[in-house]
């Protein structure tokens, strides 16, 4: 009898444990297997929109970083050759034109300013953005200070390479100028009222020399072979900007492009889970 007894207990309550509706169980087990699949999916994309946040963030910062450093060499190179060209450049007595003056004197200035603002920019920051980048981490990047101050990493990487250099070439130009003008005036000053050799039968009168051109001709040259130099590193500057702007804009729409894709995807899960 115990036997028996217990068995139709055990069939009871397996019967207790087994739903009314088997059809609704196998439902229920699809739909909480579906809802599991679409949130994993959904996590799967956030984590992917996250990394790739992420990578553009970096990327930002590398940009910037190798900005610093470049405007940082070139700005010190470019202002201690400016320098030198100003304490070494001798004067000779001569009557140089009050223009040429002004202008070596002010775009000597300008230069020696321009560059020392992008190396100060370029001191302050770019230690800040070297502590980052060396933390191998991938959310240090938002302790970086490269967006704060992009603006000012953007002038100074222009002031060093594109308007610095501008103003490189033209000191190039009035140095050659500053340097080579006398040569030709001052030894003809010299020598236009040297007495002839005095002869009996003749009257001393002095020798007028001819005018000795080479230090105009000097000059005029350099300035000759600039001035092209000077309008195809404007052109190429242009060019770049314009091919930089277009890349710009290019990627930004291509990510638009990717953000519509990544709203219609969360959209068609977002409709999965209300109809499940």
């Amino acid at each position: 009898m115990k036997p028996s007894g217990a068995a139709e207990e055990a069939e009871g309550a397996e019967g207790e444990r087994e739903p009314l509706n088997p059809e609704s169980s196998e439902t229920l087990g699809v739909s909480a297997t579906y809802r599991e699949f679409v949130r994993r999916s959904y996590l799967e994309l956030m984590s992917a929109n996250q990394h790739s946040l992420h990578a553009l963030n970096w990327r930002r910062l590398y940009l910037s970083r190798a900005k610093l450093k470049a405007s940082s060499r070139t700005s010190a190179l470019l202002s201690g050759f400016a320098m030198v060209a100003m304490v070494e450049v001798q004067l000779e007595d001569y009557n140089y034109p009050r223009e040429l003056l002004v202008a070596f004197s002010a775009c000597t200035t300008v230069l020696v300013a321009v560059h020392l603002f992008a190396l100060m920019v370029s001191t302050c920051i770019l230690p800040n953005i070297e502590a980052v980048s060396n933390i191998h981490n991938l959310n240090s990047v938002n302790e970086s200070p490269h967006e704060r101050m992009h603006h000012y990493i953007e002038l100074a990487w222009g002031f060093s390479t594109a308007l610095g250099i501008f103003l490189f070439l033209t000191e190039v130009v009035l140095i050659c100028w500053v340097k080579f003008m006398p040569i030709g005036r001052i030894s003809s000053a010299k020598k236009c009222c040297t007495a002839a050799p005095i002869v009996a039968s003749s009257v001393a009168a002095p020798t007028v020399a001819a005018p000795d051109n080479s230090g105009w001709n000097a000059a005029l040259a350099s300035t000759v072979i600039m001035v092209p130099v000077g309008v195809v590193f404007i052109i190429f500057a242009l060019h770049f900007y314009r091919s930089l702007v277009g890349h710009k804009t290019d990627r930004h729409q291509q990510e638009l492009e990717e953000l519509n894709q990544i709203k219609y995807q969360l959209d068609g899960e977002a409709t999965a889970l209300q109809v499940v």
